[in-house]
């Protein structure tokens, strides 16, 4: 696969001038949703989402997921490498210590988020993807109800009849190598999608280096004029040498260091993930269609650690049935969700300070646990027009969660066995728009919960606890959306609140030990803006430029921790001002410049504000190329510069660490310095 280098090198300055106009996204507003590449949404009725597409994800290294999302306003992901992320909507889920949790995440239509909430964006390549869509807050009753929102990942799908090869290689700075091959086919009767990808780095840090395989299929049979079935399967194998967080002395001396007990253990995560469903949709008539699913996930996780080896796996399988219908002149979304899982794990002692300088080494069994999870949700919604500009969504939630807990290590009076049934949750919204002659506006009350993760719900003895309790909190929205001049200027904004009780804060009692406890009450207000202005400098040159800001402000309300009250604090781990900028360039040759620039302000590292990390710019740059080079055969040629100007910034932060043994607390996974990729696409129709 190297041989495309050279070939990206020679043919680069020969070939910037004979391609057609790449295809515009569109911003459309016959609903409360931005639309990006006419990309069909799932949210329906007056569920404000966002959906982002191909248009965004061809301005950046195909790597940099992180940037992908952070172009959504109210939308914040911290990577601290390519299999360390955590993404917070509207602040929910900041607190988290590691991993992202308080959101429902959706592949094709498929739950994928376990049993305790935790999601795993970085188990799909977003080269695969052809929309992200954003729920943000507890309003989409049919995907969940969480505090922090949804994310729904759909994949690419041939919008013609067509049988095509596309590969796409990419190399850049810290040896990376990353191929992208897929084959799609498409006729009236059958649909197919088959891709195989591969990522390998040394990243930019010690003990970083990250490799992974992954095969994706996706088909679609039409049964009968009525009558659809689909089949998805997604695999990945990964491998991933954890540097972990650094101290603030060597964040600013050198941060490409890793953690030294890491460094010492030659800490790493090795991953097997799979996920295999099959959906059938059937179309009653014009006004009724039931799409159903069932599927199974499967996570073989191993991680050598300092202070000990995790060996676990889980076994997850659900069902998903949704009715869409027409009531009148209203439509109408009926449903269920049910999702169960099988969590198994034990610990091991890590002898590595014995084992010569090898890295981790398996000593004695020190725990074995199997948790078996369940949660189910009954849905519904109603949107109905009170007038020509006027209408109204009635929607509701009903979730049941049930945890019960095993320990099979421990006999007689030292076993922590245990079981945890929440009660029943009734989670209502109501939202409201008005239809103007240049946009919309919209409202929305809605009601939400966050359930414990699992070290959460558990005592600093393993024990389940009783008492803790589920998150809950009520979200106010009110929006609009406006396109003038011919719709080459749009805008998008948003207000919000939301008042969250029974706040569940992780404590850190030892150096990986976590403990839940309902601390009080936070308050998320903020606003979201999102402007585009497209125009045509010339009849062959577009120019698009962007900007996405976010303003949060997220308190502690009542925030009681031992002696010492936080209430009135800023919420740890979110930036109060967040802004995204850019500039699109596409020319009729099919040429294309993509400048961007993202700005994330201080951070809050304790609930006593008395740390903050440093605020910070960074600017990237891609350039990319695409031709017809004969009837069936296209070109496509990209590279950029990441970190334009080598800032060094926290990609990442770990809020309320705590040092041990005298060591400074580890609050900063560091971002990529500058660095480089190129890359070719060559694409064949049969």
């Amino acid at each position: 696969m190297r041989v495309f280098v050279p070939l990206f090198c020679m043919l680069f300055p020969f070939l910037v001038l004979a391609q057609q106009t790449p295809k515009d996204s569109i911003t459309q507003l016959e609903e409360v949703i931005l639309m990006e590449d006419s990309v069909p949404k799932k949210a329906v009725g007056i569920t404000a989402s966002t959906t982002i597409g191909p248009t965004t994800f061809e301005r950046f290294n195909p790597t940099d997921f992180a940037s992908v999302i952070n172009q959504i306003p109210g939308v914040y992901m911290l990577s601290g490498a390519l299999n360390t992320n955590r993404i917070t909507i509207r602040g929910v889920g900041a607190r988290t210590p590691f991993g992202t949790d308080k959101l429902r995440l959706y592949f094709n239509g498929i739950p994928v988020t376990n049993g305790t909430g935790f999601s795993t964006i970085e188990a799909y390549d977003f080269e695969n993807l052809g929309s992200i869509e954003v729920i943000k807050g507890p309003k989409g009753s049919a995907y969940g109800a969480n505090l922090g929102g949804a994310i729904l990942l759909e994949t690419k799908a041939p919008s013609t009849e067509e049988t095509r090869l596309i590969n796409t290689f990419t190399i850049g700075s810290y040896n990376m190598l990353k191929d992208n091959l897929s084959f799609t086919h498409y006729d009236n009767k059958f649909r197919i999608s088959l891709s195989y990808n591969h990522l390998e780095t040394d990243g930019y840090r010690q003990n970083n280096r990250f490799e992974r395989d992954g095969v994706l299929l996706n088909t679609t049979f039409q049964l009968a004029d009525k009558s659809s079935l689909s089949y998805v399967l997604n695999y990945i194998d990964y491998t991933a040498y954890i540097a972990s967080s650094i101290n603030q002395t060597d964040f600013e001396e050198d941060p490409t260091r890793a953690a030294s007990n890491w460094l010492a253990a030659q800490g790493f995560e090795a991953n097997n993930y799979v996920l295999t469903g099959l959906s059938h949709t059937y179309q009653f008539s014009d006004k009724l269609k039931n799409t159903t699913s069932i599927f199974y996930t499967y996570l073989d996780h191993y991680e050598p650690r300092p202070f000990n080896i995790l060996d676990e796996f889980t076994n997850g399988f659900g069902f998903r049935s949704q009715f869409e219908g027409q009531w009148g002149t209203g439509t109408y979304v009926l449903g269920t969700e049910l999702y169960k899982d099988e969590y198994h794990w034990g610990t091991f002692q890590n002898l590595y300070a014995e084992n010569n300088g090898n890295g981790s080494l398996k000593g004695n069994q020190l725990s074995r646990n199997t948790e078996f999870r369940r949660q189910f949700n009954l849905f519904g919604s109603l949107t109905y027009p009170l007038s020509t500009r006027f209408s109204a969504q009635l929607g509701l939630n009903l979730n049941k969660t049930h945890y019960q807990f095993r320990d099979l290590f421990n006999a007689g009076d030292a076993n922590t066995s245990a079981t945890r049934n929440f009660d029943a949750i009734l989670l209502p919204n109501l939202g409201l728009r008005y239809t103007l002659t240049n946009g919309q506006l919209y409202a929305n009350v809605s009601r939400g919960f966050s359930n414990p993760s699992l070290e959460e719900s558990l005592t600093p003895e393993g024990i389940i606890n009783p008492d803790i309790a589920q998150e809950t909190g009520t979200n106010y929205e009110l929006g609009g959306q406006f396109a003038w001049l011919n719709k080459k200027l749009t805008l998008d904004w948003t207000l919000y609140r939301m008042d969250i009780n029974n706040l569940l804060v992780a404590q850190r009692v030892g150096e990986d030990q976590y403990i839940g406890k309902n601390a009080g009450e936070t308050r998320h207000q903020g606003l979201e803006l999102d402007v585009k202005y497209r125009t045509y400098l010339s009849k062959q040159l577009l120019i698009t430029p962007y900007l996405g800001y976010t303003f949060s402000d997220h308190v502690f309300v009542d925030f009681v921790d031992g002696d010492n009250d936080y209430s009135g604090n800023p919420l740890t781990g979110v930036p109060r001002h967040r802004l995204t900028s850019g500039l699109d360039l596409q020319h009729s040759n099919g040429l294309q410049l993509n400048l961007n620039h993202q700005f994330v302000d201080k951070i809050p590292l304790t609930d006593a504000t008395s740390i903050y990390s440093e605020a910070y710019h960074v600017f990237h740059l891609k350039l990319g190329y695409r031709a017809q080079i004969a009837t069936d055969f296209s070109l496509g040629l990209h590279a950029g510069i990441n970190n334009v100007f080598d800032t060094n910034y926290a990609q990442s932060v770990l809020i309320n660490a705590v040092g041990f043994g005298g060591a400074q607390p580890r609050y900063f996974y560091p971002g990529n310095g500058r660095n480089y990729f190129a890359g070719i696409r060559l694409g064949y129709d049969f």
